[in-house]
């Protein structure tokens, strides 16, 4: 019996040790786990952790004036859009009609590409608008463009979009949901408000319906968010403002400590005598009172200073080494912490490949432009495609030759909206393999000539256009060459396609009699 108790205590020991061995070491707390504040034994909505709408802006503008006095982050960022965007996203309509394909890539283009019928301002380009979106969020956290009437996008910064402190209404930064968290008014303020001065009023601010009467959006709210519960977007910064401080914090003080070390002085000592002159000056001098009322003389530094010790001291050059060696891997580290959240290689941040070699850069660079895809995807669906639909809507009322042309040819209105949008490649990084490997994934039927022309960035359908009309205008240019050289001298009987530098095949050697060239069969390249 005491034998079975023992094994039975045992067995309860063992069960109880299984237990807490299944358990999150995560969900622990130990004197090794420092403790992380904000967080809620109960769990909490995303909306919690910047509840607080003076931090929440504070916040925004410490990201501000990283891009304004930082001298590293506003550069990567300027990389990664460059790299995203490059010369835009290009519109490929497909409604099952070559013309109206053709009439609505054009009309899309004029007016992206116009600021005095795209902008409200009268100011930025649909591209531009473009890049100051993808800045925004990376900067603001998000970013707000309004579709007017007149048929022009107003552009609104982050800042703006705010709640007033005497309303009592679901009201998150500005953005008034509903029970199901859906977006039905933004409420902005009338105008820049004075940085000093705070929110009061509902009255202070300008309510727009996030949807239309129709049921469309009329308020874009670009933001890239990590949960589904988060209503406003956070600055792509905040896991690295303390990395930014301390990497700006330490590239001034190397500066400081390289200034000064790059003063000279001589030391003059006087063992036996008084050093000549009352006072001993090194530079510009300072009173500062302490907290004790004592006060102190701080003197500056200068190149060439004479620094004339007391009697009995004994000075001492030296010769710092500026910047110490650790300084470089310490920084780098720094800049890759940087580099990996602004989601690009530390070579493409700092425009320097030489720390890594060809294979390197090579991986770093594919990995990289996955990131870049899913930013230009990104981009298409919360930016470009409803853009696009906003105006197609427009134009369906107001465009008499749209109207008639969609009648004539019985696009219906679905496939009128039927399109994609193109996001540009980026060049090939070894060009002859590149392109070798293209040629022979589509010769080994791999993959299509169109997708894998779209994965370069291309549309197949332009490429073979632009392909065949040159081939056209080769072609006729030189055929009219070869006719007025043979009319000038008839004996020469040139032929086109040598003026146009095609493939003869079964092309006579210079020695032929004229007769033989007369009968030669040439084939024809097109």
């Amino acid at each position: 019996m005491v034998r079975r108790n023992d094994q039975s205590e045992n067995l309860n020991v063992l069960d109880a040790f299984d237990g807490a061995r299944s358990d999150y070491n995560a969900s622990k707390r130990n004197r090794f786990r420092s403790q992380v504040t904000g967080v809620s034994a109960v769990g909490s909505g995303a909306d919690y952790h910047y509840r607080n709408e003076s931090d929440y802006l504070r916040m925004m503008e410490l990201a501000r004036s990283y891009d304004r006095n930082d001298i590293v982050v506003g550069q990567g960022v300027d990389r990664l859009i460059n790299n995203v965007l490059q010369d835009g996203m290009k519109l490929d309509a497909n409604t099952g009609d070559d013309d109206v394909n053709l009439h609505l890539k054009n009309k899309f283009d004029a007016w992206s590409n116009d600021p005095d019928v795209c902008h409200s301002a009268r100011e930025l380009t649909l591209h531009e608008m473009a890049r100051m979106t993808l800045r925004h969020n990376a900067f603001d956290g998000d970013f707000f463009l309004l579709t007017i009437r007149d048929g022009t996008l107003e552009t609104i910064e982050a800042h703006r979009v705010r709640t007033p402190r005497n309303t009592t209404l679901n009201v998150i930064h500005g953005v008034k949901v509903d029970p199901h968290r859906r977006p039905l008014e933004y409420w902005i303020t009338k105008d820049d408000l004075n940085p000093l001065r705070s929110l009061q009023k509902v009255s202070d601010i300008h309510k727009i319906a996030a949807r239309g009467d129709d049921g469309h959006r009329q308020v874009l709210h670009v933001k890239k968010i990590k949960r589904v519960s988060q209503t406003r977007g956070i600055t792509w910064l905040a896991p690295i403002v303390d990395a930014v401080g301390m990497h700006d914090d330490l590239q001034f003080a190397q500066l400081v400590k390289a200034k000064v070390a790059s003063c000279f002085a001589i030391l003059e000592e006087y063992k036996n005598m008084d050093p000549p002159g009352a006072e001993t000056r090194t530079g510009a001098q300072e009173i500062q009172t302490m907290s004790d009322g004592l006060q102190r003389v701080i003197e500056g530094v200068a190149p060439g200073v004479i620094y004339r010790g007391p009697r009995g001291a004994e000075l001492k050059g030296f010769s710092p080494n500026v910047p110490n060696p650790e300084f470089f891997d310490h920084a780098l580290l720094i800049l890759t912490f940087i580099a990996i959240n602004l989601h690009l290689p530390l070579a493409v941040l700092l425009l320097d490949p030489s720390k890594t070699n060809f294979s390197g850069w090579r991986g770093a660079m594919d990995q990289a432009r996955e990131g870049f895809k899913e930013l230009q995807k990104w981009m298409i669906a919360k930016f470009y495609r409803p853009i696009y639909l906003w105006k197609l809507r427009q134009w369906m009322v107001n465009d008499r030759e749209l109207i008639a042309l969609v009648a004539a040819r019985g696009v219906t209105q679905a496939a009128l909206m039927m399109h994609k949008f193109s996001p540009p490649a980026w060049r090939y990084i070894e060009p002859n393999k590149d392109a070798m490997a293209d040629t022979q994934i589509i010769k080994g039927r791999l993959n299509s000539r169109r997708s894998q022309l779209a994965e370069r960035g291309r549309d197949i359908d332009d490429v073979d256009l632009e392909s065949i009309k040159d081939q056209e205008k080769l072609i006729t240019l030189s055929i009219e060459a070869a006719d007025r050289i043979n009319r000038q001298y008839p004996d020469a009987m040139v032929d086109w396609r040598e003026v146009g530098g095609f493939d003869l095949k079964g092309k006579l050697t210079a020695g032929a009699s004229r007769n033989q060239r007369k009968t030669t069969t040439v084939e024809n390249p097109a």
